[in-house]
C-alpha cells in the first residue's frame, strides 16, 4: 500500500507542474518530493511524469492515475483536517531560534498578533547566530538562511536570501559608483570574517542577463557580525555586502543606498526549519502556517528580493 506522503507528492506535483512548487505547498524540499514520486513510480512499475528543464508533464498513465486518486486524496485530507480541528487547541511553550538582527526586525514585531490569535501559546524565542540541533536542544523550530538540513528535519522557504552591495549616501559623495562587482575594489570595503571557518566571506554576484562575477570587496574593515557590518556602513566607513532582509529598512528610509542595482548574490532562502512534518504539535503547526501567511501578507518575499527586475528605493 502506498503511503499518503507519496500520493500527496504526486498529486501536488501534477497540479503545479513542478517539484519545487509542490515542495513549497507541502513544506518539504524539492528533493524530498522528487524522491517520493520516484518511489511511487517504482512501486507502481510505471512512469507518471515526463521530466524536463521546463517542468513536469503527466504521462498517459499519470493522467489516468491522477483521475483515480486526486479526489479520494482530497476527501481523505479533509477528513484528517476535520478530526484535527476537534483536537487540542495550540498551546504550550514554543521554543524558537533565529538570528538576532533578523528576528528583531522581521519576526518579533509579529509576536503580538500571533499571541492574540493563540493565547494559550507561550513564546520562548532565542536570538542567536548559530545553527541549533532542533531535537537535541529541544527547539520546536528555527528560522535561518542556507542551513544544511539534518536527517529528519524539514524546511519551508519563507523568502529569498539575496545579498546586495550597500553604502551610506554620504560615503558616496564625490566617489564614482562602480559599474560591476569588480569595481568595488576601488572603494573601502567592510568585509565579514566567518568565525566557523576563519575565512573572509566571498560572494559571486549575478545580473539579470545571467552574467556572474566575483565581488572584489576590499578588506578595509573586517567584522564578524552582520548587524555590526550594517552599522559600520551606516557610519560611512565603506561598502558592505549584506542580505536585503538585513538592510531593508535602511534602503527604504535612505540611510543606505544600493550600489550595483543590476547585481545580487543568491545565498538561497530564508526558511523555517522543524524536525518532522508528520504529527507536529498543534502549537508548531499553528506557528509555521501563521508565519508563512504573515510574510506573504507583508510581501516580504518580494521585498527581500535583490533581483534587478524589481526596482528598489535607494538604487544607484
Amino acid at each position: 500500500m502506498e503511503t499518503l506522503s507519496n500520493l500527496e507528492a504526486f498529486v501536488r506535483s501534477a497540479e503545479s507542474g513542478s517539484f519545487s512548487e509542490a515542495a513549497r505547498r507541502l513544506g518539504l524540499t524539492p528533493a524530498a518530493v522528487s524522491r517520493n514520486v520516484a518511489i511511487l513510480e517504482r512501486n507502481l512499475g510505471v512512469r507518471l511524469f515526463y521530466r524536463s528543464t521546463r517542468g513536469l508533464k503527466l504521462t498517459e498513465a499519470g493522467e489516468s492515475f491522477l483521475g483515480s486518486v486526486g479526489d479520494p486524496l482530497d476527501r481523505l485530507q479533509g477528513a484528517i483536517a476535520a478530526v484535527t480541528a476537534h483536537g487540542p487547541k495550540p498551546a504550550g511553550l514554543l521554543k524558537l531560534s533565529m538570528a538576532p538582527s533578523f528576528g528583531v526586525a522581521h519576526v518579533l514585531p509579529l509576536l503580538p498578533g500571533f499571541l492574540a490569535q493563540y493565547p494559550l501559546i507561550r513564546a520562548e524565542w532565542h536570538l542567536e547566530n548559530r545553527v541549533v540541533d532542533l531535537v537535541a536542544e529541544g527547539y520546536d523550530a528555527a528560522i535561518g538562511g542556507a542551513i544544511e538540513l539534518s536527517p529528519g528535519s524539514v524546511a519551508r522557504t519563507l523568502a529569498p536570501l539575496h545579498v546586495v552591495a550597500v553604502a551610506a549616501p554620504d560615503y558616496m559623495v564625490g566617489r564614482t559608483a562602480p559599474s560591476d562587482p569588480a569595481g568595488l575594489a576601488d572603494l573601502d570595503g567592510i568585509a565579514m570574517r566567518v568565525l566557523r571557518t576563519g575565512r573572509i566571506r566571498k560572494w559571486t554576484m549575478r545580473n539579470g542577463a545571467g552574467r556572474e562575477m566575483t565581488a572584489a570587496l576590499a578588506e578595509t574593515i573586517v567584522l564578524n557580525e552582520p548587524s555590526a557590518i550594517r552599522e559600520a556602513a551606516r557610519l560611512g566607513l565603506g561598502v558592505a555586502l549584506l542580505a536585503v532582509a538585513e538592510v531593508l529598512s535602511d534602503l527604504e528610509d535612505g540611510r543606505l543606498i544600493r550600489l550595483l542595482p543590476d547585481w545580487y548574490a543568491d545565498a538561497g532562502g530564508i526558511s523555517m526549519y522543524y524536525s518532522s512534518r508528520s504529527l507536529l504539535p498543534a502549537k508548531t503547526r499553528a506557528f509555521i502556517d501563521w508565519i508563512d501567511a504573515a510574510f506573504r501578507e507583508k510581501r516580504l518575499p518580494e521585498r527581500f528580493s535583490g533581483h534587478p527586475a524589481r526596482p528598489r528605493l535607494g538604487d544607484v
